[in-house]
């Protein structure tokens, strides 16, 4: 039974809930399987369509990698301003989350759609995983090692793109990361020696860092240095470029925040930078961090890199 969590205490097979933060719900279904259940869409962060519908997707299929679940089937929901959207448009928004659920081997077995005013994706997904490998966002240990295993700046280039100024070479960078699938994710919950495990999403990695460490109870330490950027993205955010959504995240979160004396403003907007389908974010043993990268290779995460690490102290991340 999870501590401090009524609902569990009502449903003591309701392994994660919301008590954490987590990217997503785990129920025991047996002794040897846990259901991870999520959802998750969003307007446009890309002017094509089928662009969108495979970011869309492997966004939301990354929440079940993130608890270490396999998925197994997904629900299609979308949303249409009827009259406004081309068909040509819709099918093609379909046709790429299609293939991104082809790609991880998980059928679409239906979905709901509604007429809405602007252009919605996204899934329901479904997966399994072990109920004693489940990765939780709350399990982080003191001295654990932090591993990133996507460079950081989709939403820097997602502002570019809104003034039309990303150019060719940097949205094709910018469409290989937020479409790569988060595989790793099932490697991971097998190692005894990973603690906690989450995605980056929306909060960016400071924010979604922070509740590694509230859920954990711990501090951490980034070396800004370490931390992965795509080369397109740390040049448009030394130009000034960043999303509303960064600014909101540091409101939140900022006073819980120590940045490097004479930080410029653009770090600090890489490091609250929302993610779409952004990479998972891993504390585990030092003596763990080989085989985490190798797993990350092995799978083609070529800007996975240690970041940091946690320390005791009170919930806070320090960079440096």
């Amino acid at each position: 039974m999870l501590a401090g969590s009524a609902v569990a205490g009502v449903f003591p097979d309701l392994l994660v809930g919301n008590e954490s933060s987590d990217d997503a719900a785990v129920y025991r279904l047996n002794d040897r399987q846990a259901l991870v259940a999520t959802t998750d869409f969003f307007t446009p962060i890309v002017d094509d369509p089928y662009d969108f519908g495979r970011i869309a997707a492997v966004n939301a299929l990354s929440d079940v990698y993130a608890m270490g679940g396999k998925p197994f089937l997904a629900l299609a929901l979308l949303g249409v301003p009827l009259g406004k959207l081309a068909p040509e448009a819709v099918t093609r928004i379909v046709a790429g989350g299609a293939d991104v659920c082809r790609q991880a081997g998980v059928p679409i077995g239906g979905g709901h759609s509604i007429d809405s005013p602007e252009p919605i994706y996204g899934l329901v997904a479904l997966g399994l995983v072990e109920p004693d490998k489940v990765k939780r966002n709350d399990r982080g240990r003191a001295g654990d090692v932090l591993v990133l295993g996507k460079a950081l700046g989709v939403g820097v280039m997602s502002a570019a793109i809104k003034k039309g100024e990303l150019k060719p070479k940097a949205y094709a960078q910018m469409i290989e990361s937020a479409t790569q699938l988060n595989t790793p994710g099932i490697a991971l919950s097998a190692m005894a020696g990973v603690h906690a495990l989450t995605d980056v999403t929306g909060f960016g990695l400071l924010g979604h860092l922070l509740e590694i460490c509230r859920g954990s109870k711990l501090a951490a330490r980034l070396d800004f240095a370490k931390i992965p950027v795509l080369s397109a993205a740390r040049h448009l955010a030394e130009a000034g470029y960043v999303t509303g959504a960064s600014g909101r995240n540091w409101t939140s979160y900022g006073t819980s925040v120590e940045l490097p004396t004479g930080a410029a403003d653009w770090q600090r907007n890489l490091l609250t930078d929302p993610q779409t389908s952004g990479g998972l974010l891993v504390t585990c043993d030092a003596a763990a961090v080989p085989q985490v990268l190798e797993i990350f290779k092995r799978e083609k995460f070529s800007h996975a890199a240690v970041i940091g690490v946690l320390e005791r102290g009170e919930p806070r991340v320090v960079v440096s």
